[in-house]
């Protein structure tokens, strides 16, 4: 069962950037953590942010497009959120941060380790995307029904009739298809991943963990083993009776998992 933390009343702020603006929460003290959300879930400040804020300084923006960010249409690869969130740093000052990534936010995250690993101080993967495995590729998620979507994600039934007993508001199925607009901009050929990326994980010196759900019916298990496995000195931790959406599902224990590697 997920555990009920009750977030604090955080606001989102915005900053310029490129031909728009991003949408972002900051919150908590400590050494500075960047959260790279998922494709789902922009916008709003969670269960989740609240425990990495009592433990951090925490900033989790948007991604440009997802969310309360602008579109920033010219940004349209992975690469260019690398260049982004690099400069995104660069107008806080951050020379160096601890850098947590879940899935597409994953994905992003180990690329922005992989080119600039001297400004990540640790680094945590969370069930990431952005692999080439052909054998166990990345469940479609824009195949999917609203119901399919939230059985695949969430591996308590429980919350998954919680979830569809609530009937979504105009304005979130509006931001629903704007955050997978956005993600397939980002994301779509090759699907949620980067053929070369694999081959490119040795350059990360951070301590790394990859986080893995138990019950993931979204990234394969293989996706996070791969990371742990080419990423030099990683290690693989699994939250047990969690589906892919982490930190939705089991927030007290993912930020539990995070939080501890980052105290180390």
């Amino acid at each position: 069962m997920s555990q009920a933390v009750e977030p604090a009343a955080i606001a989102a702020q915005r900053l310029t950037a490129g031909s728009g603006w991003i949408s972002y929460f900051r919150a908590g003290e400590g050494r500075p953590t960047l959260f790279l959300h998922a494709a789902g879930g922009a916008g709003e400040w969670n269960p989740f942010h609240q425990l990495l804020s009592e433990r951090t300084d925490l900033l989790a923006p948007d991604h440009p497009g997802f969310g309360a960010s602008a579109d920033l249409p010219e940004l349209t690869t992975v690469d260019d959120l690398v260049y982004h969130y690099l400069d995104l740093l660069d107008r806080f000052e951050l020379d160096q941060v601890d850098l947590v990534g879940a899935s597409f936010g994953g994905w992003v995250a180990a690329e922005l380790a992989v080119h600039s690993p001297e400004r990540i101080r640790k680094l945590v993967l969370l069930g990431p995307v952005g692999l080439r495995v052909p054998e166990a590729m990345v469940a479609d998620l824009f195949l999917m029904t609203p119901p399919q979507l939230m059985r695949a994600l969430f591996h308590d039934p429980a919350l998954v009739e919680a979830a569809l007993s609530v009937e979504p508001t105009i304005d979130q199925i509006v931001q629903t298809q704007r955050d997978l607009g956005a993600l397939a901009r980002f994301g779509w050929r090759p699907f949620l991943n980067n053929p070369k990326l694999e081959r490119r994980l040795h350059r990360i010196t951070a301590p790394t963990r990859v986080v893995a759900a138990g019950e993931d019916r979204i990234v394969p298990r293989v996706h996070c083993e791969r990371y742990a496995a080419t990423i030099p000195d990683a290690e693989l931790v699994v939250v047990p009776d969690c589906g892919h959406a982490l930190y939705g599902e089991q927030p007290a224990a993912v930020a539990a998992a995070v939080t501890s590697f980052l105290a180390d």
